[in-house]
């Protein structure tokens, strides 16, 4: 029986529109309708457009976000978010300084960012919110996540970047195919770690969750769950893991894993 389903946004629930597919969110309903929890799981901050999938898909649920940074209930703004150490901030900002790569901090409600080149203007048109470049000083509350914004190309190099010992993780956009996300967040902290703290807060057991993800930060959570799903524009590393691989999401792939999920927990019945 699949009693909760997660869903990564960039390559599972949002394609190279940058829009969700009007058929996946009546997909959606019919798995609400059936009393499955719904909730997003990505490495996207709790704003912006972001926030307003969560919401549409569960507004009285817990999602995920900042690759398992950020844990957040919406209705209540509980949060289960974990901070980055200040000594791992502090040699992240000198590095992207001394350097020049882009560099962006995270909150559970906020981003600052330095840079001004084209490539960090285009990542905050894709979060939906404005671009103002700010100093990193400037960011108020606890910062969960730091990221990297590089090209494609670079993506090895940023990701063995140890600075800051943090757990690292590489993603994509459709919306962004030539850029590379590398997300940082402290020691032990990524959306394996946050799929079991949701899945504890409704007393719903791993085997009975479903995740449907495309990318390689979405791996040690689909590892550890039940029902692994992979969407078919996923990583190879993806593929190789999932029990059910359905379409490409620009053909509304997530509709038929969310399809799934309800005929599975027929099954059952």
């Amino acid at each position: 029986m699949i009693r909760l389903v997660f869903t990564d946004v960039d390559g599972t629930l949002v394609g190279s529109s940058g829009t969700v597919l009007p058929d996946v969110w009546k997909a959606a309903e019919r798995v609400r309708a059936a009393k499955i929890r719904m909730a997003i799981c990505t490495g996207r901050p709790a704003f912006g457009d972001t926030r307003g999938y969560a919401e549409r898909l569960d507004p009285e649920g817990w999602h995920v976000f900042q690759n398992g940074a950020s844990v957040v209930h919406l209705a209540t703004s509980q949060s289960l978010s974990t901070s980055i150490p200040r000594d791992a901030i502090a040699a992240l900002v000198a590095r992207a300084r001394k350097i020049g790569r882009i560099l962006e901090l995270y909150t559970d409600t906020e981003y600052a960012v330095e840079s001004t080149a084209p490539r960090a203007r285009e990542h905050a048109r894709l979060l939906g919110v404005p671009f103002t470049p700010r100093p990193f000083e400037s960011l108020a509350g606890t910062i969960v996540r730091a990221q990297w914004l590089v090209a494609r190309e670079e993506e090895a190099e940023a990701v063995a970047d140890s600075t800051g010992g943090l757990e690292r993780s590489s993603s994509t956009s459709p919306v962004m195919p030539d850029t590379a996300f590398i997300n940082m967040t402290a020691r032990g902290v990524d959306k394996a770690h946050a799929v079991r703290a949701v899945a504890a807060q409704y007393g719903i057991p791993v085997d009975e969750v479903m995740f449907v993800g495309d990318g390689n930060n979405d791996l040690a959570a689909m590892r550890g769950v039940g029902y692994p799903v992979a969407m078919a524009n996923a990583e190879p590393a993806v593929h190789a893991i999932a029990r059910h691989t359905v379409k490409h999401v620009d053909e509304s792939g997530l509709v038929d894993a969310f399809a799934l999920a309800l005929d599975l927990r027929s099954a059952v019945r």
